[in-house]
């Protein structure tokens, strides 16, 4: 079976002054390891020679927790037959590597262990070191190693290589025994006391009784002695513990001593040896590893054993058993160990002053079971209960006591309840006076049953308490307060149970049973709703849910509603951050009072300004949950309310909007107000940027093949030429010329003289190029405007008729039979209604700008929107009547009608 291997180091390549590779050696929590030189050159060797030649299974190394390499090589050496076991004459072999993490997660405050299990037999085992990793601790680029430790078998050629023969018997005995196949017997077995977390951690001289112990209840079980076995190894878990604790200990001594800090380092050993010797005697630790001879005497029956029952066993008839007869071990009191010698025969030392010191380790109550053990008569050894869960005082053997009558007043409850200290009277002096000292002191008792029992004695008494004398019920209420704020405030959900009981009974009954004045109610819940408001955090998911259920009850309560108390208390902002647990519970007992009760109610208590006040408080929590609910709150007051909640929040602006929640939360506000949200508004913007710039695309590709024709580098398009239109209206072409192919010089209407001249105002300019007339449609033609939903430029004249029937937004509108304009829907029916509108005549023209009725046919449209006491409402008006009016044939034929030829744009017939 595998287990640790001695070892010393017999070669460092280098090493520091103060941690030096001999402190590999040892492992202990006082063992500094060993540490490279300052800047030394790498990798670093490190040879371990084994004691004998070994087969080892696993290698152990425990890093330094700054000076950290960042990977370690393992190479085993062997020496050959006929050779002697020298450094010089080995062979090595290698095993593999590992790398190590550089530390960073943890702050450089862990040390890494490293396990590798490996398969290989040597003498020699050798570490191969690269360089560190680097930090801002490691100053001159070391590597250290805190402990190493090997795990194998040493390979033993006959027994007279063995040294103790009595270890090796009793192994051997462990590993024949067929009954313990599969249990000591494994090859891979290791024993976690074999770890090396086991000694770098454990004080020696405890990791020394721990072995001891081990083996004992080996043996234990070998022999069948399970009860022995049982006490054994909750020994040795509880030593471990102390163990640890001894070795926490020996290292801050250590650094004491080495800060010259003496009087605290006396002050640790003196801990060290009182706890130690507590510890022995709590443990019985002689009496375990049976020092003075075996306590399994073989001439007694103390349990069965392997070979079958007697059958006389079964024959007999049943009587009265007998005692069992004493023995050597019965007589003798029980432990009482009178100097620490006793207790450590691993290393005796002095009696210190310390040692007469109780220092008790366990704080659990005996129970009855404990009692009536150590009341019982003397037993065999492995039928005694474990001694470390017995108290310190019950070492000494007492007189056995008949138990005290019950308590028939106190519920049932056996015994009598602690004194109550000076502090707890001045607290409950009141209570006192009303109720006693006894029932009081149960009340404050640690016991809770106590505690529980007393709140159902006030429960009765204020319920059979006659209705006759006001005074008395309130100073029995006043009393009462106290009692009721502990149980509120009790861990035990029984105890926590009797209090809502008492408070309900007393708002619910008590106090309209005895017609107490308002103010006695807004006592009892303003003493007592701070109390289940922290009770609502509790981390006992029950004692939350019963705590909050209790508030949403008082609430709605007859007598407790008008006072108003409740929501008052509940939306009274908080004061720092609150723990979220306890923040979360209270923002949803916000949100189920705002349910429940609402704000329209007056006498609800919830206004607008205290709940936004408590809101705002909690929005800026740094817990997400607490926001959550904090968030539908205000969602559903701006519901109920609108505008008033964002007086409370921030401005809505581009900057606060960069905050997630405020984002969300206005956005949502946008939406229950009708209105897009900024997001939709930026997302149709880049729609109708990305449309604009694809009409604008189209319109370029347009005039590059008006140019080619007009060059006659392409033929003649139609439709080309009738998408440059400004409206989409159909027309209907006017006759064309026969022929195209001569041409009038004198005729302004022949294709080749409509150059510079807008179709539809008749000005004629020089610069009315393409370009030219793209920019004057768009900007200046006193006959055009563009549309307010999409953007198209139309004659004015049938702009009505472009908004009912061409235009994307044409479901918007709807035509009135009275002034024939196009009137929005949300507008129409007002509009209708009101009858207000300018009728439109026959035989005249209706102008939808300024609403007017004028002459009809072209010339009445081009005196009402270009001339002098034309249309109020074209601003394209005044620009027009600044310029010289088109004279000659080419005005008169941009007034009969539209000329066919290179341009060809269409004009609507009048």
């Amino acid at each position: 079976m595998p287990h640790k291997l001695s070892f010393k180091v017999t070669h460092a390549s280098g090493q520091d002054e103060v941690h030096r590779a001999s402190e590999l050696n040892f492992h202990s929590p006082l063992t500094k390891g060993w540490q490279s030189a300052r800047y030394c050159l790498y990798p670093q060797d490190i040879v371990i020679h084994l004691e004998k030649r070994s087969r080892l299974r696993k290698i152990q190394v425990l890093s330094h927790q700054c000076l950290i390499a960042t990977r370690i090589e393992f190479f085993v050496g062997d020496v050959p037959d006929g050779m002697p076991v020298d450094l010089d004459n080995a062979r090595y072999t290698r095993l593999g590597y590992v790398s190590l993490s550089d530390n960073e997660k943890t702050g450089f405050k862990a040390r890494e262990l490293k396990s590798v299990q490996v398969d290989a037999v040597g003498v020699f085992l050798k570490l191969n070191i690269h360089k560190n990793h680097i930090n801002k601790y490691n100053i001159y680029n070391q590597v250290g190693l805190v402990a190493v430790n090997v795990i194998g078998d040493p390979i033993r050629k006959g027994l007279e290589d063995i040294d103790d023969m009595d270890l090796f018997t009793e192994r051997r005995k462990v590993l024949d025994d067929p009954s313990m196949d599969g249990l000591y017997n494994r090859p891979d077995y290791i024993s976690p006391l074999d770890d090396l977390a086991f000694d770098m951690y454990q004080d020696p001289e405890i990791a020394q009784i721990i072995r001891k112990l081990e083996r004992k209840k080996q043996e234990a079980v070998l022999q069948e002695r399970y009860e022995y076995a049982k006490k054994l190894k909750h020994t040795i878990q509880e030593l471990q513990k102390v163990g640890e604790k001894i070795g926490k200990y020996e290292v801050e001594k250590r650094q004491a001593v080495e800060n010259e800090d003496y009087d605290k380092a006396k002050l640790k050993k003196a801990q060290m040896d009182e706890y130690r010797v507590q510890i022995y005697r709590d443990l019985n630790v002689p009496d375990l590893l049976e020092t003075t001879g075996s306590r399994h005497p073989k001439h007694i029956d103390l349990e069965s054993t392997r070979q079958p029952t007697p059958p006389r066993l079964l024959d007999l008839p049943r009587t009265p058993p007998s005692p069992p007869p004493r023995t050597p071990y019965d007589e003798r009191p029980l432990p009482a160990i009178k100097s620490q010698r006793a207790y450590s025969p691993l290393s005796p030392r002095a009696r210190t002053p310390y040692d007469e010191r109780p220092l008790p380790i366990h704080n659990s109550r005996e129970t009855p079971a404990q009692e009536n053990t150590e009341q019982s008569p003397r037993m065999p050894y492995d039928e005694r209960p474990i001694p470390v869960a017995k108290k310190v005082a019950s070492l000494a053997i007492e007189e056995e006591e008949d138990p005290a009558p019950p308590d028939t007043a106190s519920g049932g409850i056996t015994g009598e309840p602690e004194p109550l200290s000076e502090k707890d009277m001045r607290e409950a002096s009141a209570a006192i006076d009303i109720f006693g000292e006894a029932l009081v002191s149960k009340a404050y008792s640690k016991t809770w049953s106590y505690r529980e029992d007393a709140l159902l004695a006030v429960y009765k008494q204020m319920q059979e308490l006659s209705a006759s004398n006001k005074q008395e019920a309130r100073e029995m209420l006043r009393a009462s307060i106290p009692l009721m704020k502990r149980a509120i405030d009790d861990k035990v959900y029984a105890v926590f149970k009797a209090g809502l009981m008492l408070l309900k009974m007393i708002l619910t009954e008590y106090i309209p049973k005895h017609k107490l004045q308002k103010s006695d109610t807004v006592m009892t819940m303003e003493k007592t709703l701070p109390n289940l408001l922290h009770k609502s955090g509790d981390t006992a998911a029950r004692n939350r849910d019963d705590a909050k259920n209790f508030i949403y009850e008082c609430a709605t309560m007859p007598e407790v509603k008008p006072t108003m108390v409740v929501p008052h208390e509940c939306v009274k902002p908080w004061k720092g951050n609150l723990a979220p647990r306890l923040a979360q519970s209270r923002a949803e007992i916000v949100e189920s009072l705002y349910e429940q009760l609402g704000i329209k109610d007056s006498k609800s208590g919830l206004t607008v300004d205290n709940i936004m006040n408590f809101c705002v408080v909690a929005l800026g929590h740094t817990s997400a949950d607490v926001r959550v609910v904090t968030e539908n709150i205000v969602k559903a007051l701006y519901k109920e309310v609108g505008q008033p909640v964002k007086d409370y929040l921030p401005p809505d602006d581009e900057k606060t909007r960069k905050n997630t929640m405020w984002r969300l939360l206005f956005e949502y506000f946008d939406k229950v107000d009708g209105k897009p949200s900024k997001s939709d508004v930026k997302r149709q913007k880049a729609d109708e940027e990305a449309r604009k710039q694809q009409e604008i695309d189209g319109l370029q590709k347009q005039l590059q093949q008006l140019k080619d024709m007009a060059a006659g580098k392409a033929p003649v398009d139609e439709s080309a030429l009738e998408s440059k239109k400004p409206s989409k209206r159909p027309m209907v072409k006017p006759k064309l010329n026969k022929t195209l192919s001569k041409a009038d010089p004198d005729d302004d209407t022949s294709v080749y003289n409509m150059d510079n001249i807008c179709i539809f105002c008749g000005e004629k300019n020089p610069s009315f190029t393409e370009e030219g007339l793209d920019l004057h449609y768009w900007k200046n033609c006193p006959m055009l405007k563009r549309c307010a939903n999409c953007k198209q430029v139309v004659e004015i004249a049938s702009y009505t008729d472009h908004l009912l029937t061409e235009c994307e937004a044409k479901s918007n509108y709807a035509k009135c039979n009275r002034c024939t304009e196009a009137i929005t829907k949300p507008e129409y029916e007002q509009h209708v209604a009101e009858k207000a509108c300018n009728a439109s005549k026959n035989n005249m023209n209706h102008c939808p700008l300024c609403h007017q009725n004028h002459l009809t046919g072209e010339d009445g449209w081009k005196n009402h929107l270009m001339g002098k006491d034309g249309c109020k409402q074209n601003p394209r008006r005044l620009l027009a009547l600044n310029k010289q009016p088109p004279t000659g044939k080419g005005a008169a034929a941009a007034s009969r009608g539209k000329p066919v030829g290179v341009r060809n744009l269409k004009k609507t017939p009048r």
